[in-house]
């Protein structure tokens, strides 16, 4: 995804709630894997196994 683009994606990423976090993580398509890492960061660690749980 290009950089400006997935700066304005960042955006709503950081202001979703974890529901949209995850449903945004999985289905975008197009990521760099730097990209798919720098969600991951935003993520709230305690949640991670529901991300996890998701992604199988």
């Amino acid at each position: 995804m290009e950089q400006k683009q997935f700066n304005k994606f960042f955006q709503s990423y950081s202001n979703a709630d974890v529901d949209k976090k995850i449903e945004l993580y999985c289905s975008t398509q197009g990521l760099t894997e730097g990209q798919y890492m720098q969600l991951l960061r935003a993520f709230p660690v305690n949640k991670i196994p529901q991300l996890e749980k998701a992604l199988r």
